[in-house]
């Protein structure tokens, strides 16, 4: 049974098929957002999301078995934890005060995606190490925002008070030329009293967009060649004892079922004979 488990967990089908019936699950919760669609096929929709919220039950106790006899170990793994909660939530009854809640668990269902695919796993990982990085280049950024939002207001409140009347509007100015949404049209309306006024904008734009945003990029890609170097650490790691004692079982099941074939292979030749 054990060796059953394993073998099961391991097979690139069973991979391949709780990826496609979290796709599938997607496209049901997507599809059960249409007033239209649920008045036909309402009943359908339920259907199919407790047949799928039965898959994922039974991956999850496959996948702990697999672990025999130290079943704890499925729940060291990060991502286990992950998808094993949100089959738990998912568990929530449907009526009543819980129903929001158990709308909100399916769509949670979707994010096991991202479990489910190593590539995605390890572009979170890399963005969940970056977040230190991150914020020293926030910090930097906000030093930024914070001098242009004080220069801005002070240069600029009286011709264009839209836009600079106070600090906060002055941010959210900054904001909307940092992601150069119709920057053009505030510079232009101070340039229309200070022709020097461009100054302050294409250096803000140069400081704020080209140069901080760059950074956040040069921090990502820093941490996933650390985060790739480290996978392939472990996959170079060898074996565990609990490990070895699986594929030793698995092995010793596959001899003797190829023992048994032979016999009754060399049995068939005789009677033949």
């Amino acid at each position: 049974m054990i060796a059953l488990a394993n073998k099961i967990v391991q097979a690139r089908w069973f991979q391949w098929g709780i990826i496609a019936a979290i796709v599938l699950n997607g496209v049901v919760i997507g599809l059960d957002t249409s007033a239209v669609l649920i008045a036909r096929f309402g009943r359908w929709f339920e259907l199919a999301n407790q047949v799928f919220l039965g898959i994922f039950v039974v991956e999850a106790a496959i996948k702990i078995v697999a672990h025999y006899p130290r079943p704890w170990r499925y729940f060291k793994d990060g991502w286990n934890v992950f998808d094993f909660s949100v089959v738990v939530v998912s568990l929530l009854p449907g009526t009543g005060e819980l129903a929001t809640l158990a709308r909100l668990a399916r769509l949670l269902r979707v994010l096991r995606l991202v479990s489910a695919l190593p590539e995605l796993r390890l572009i979170v990982a890399t963005l969940v190490r970056s977040i230190p990085s991150m914020f020293n280049v926030v910090c930097l950024l906000s030093i930024v925002f914070y001098i242009y939002a004080v220069a801005g207001n002070h240069l600029f409140r009286d011709i264009d008070p839209t836009h600079w009347r106070n600090l906060g509007m002055s941010f959210i100015t900054l904001f909307r030329i940092v992601t150069l949404e119709d920057w053009t049209d505030v510079m232009y309306t101070a340039m229309a009293h200070y022709s020097w006024a461009w100054a302050y904008f294409v250096s803000f734009v140069v400081l704020g967009t080209f140069v901080v945003v760059n950074l956040f990029i040069a921090v990502v890609l820093n941490n996933l060649q650390e985060a790739k170097a480290e996978r392939l650490e472990q996959l170079a790691q060898p074996p565990s004892r609990d490990e070895l004692l699986r594929e030793l079982r698995a092995t010793q099941d596959s001899l003797l079922r190829l023992e048994k074939r032979l016999q009754a292979g060399g049995a068939a030749e005789q009677e033949q004979r």
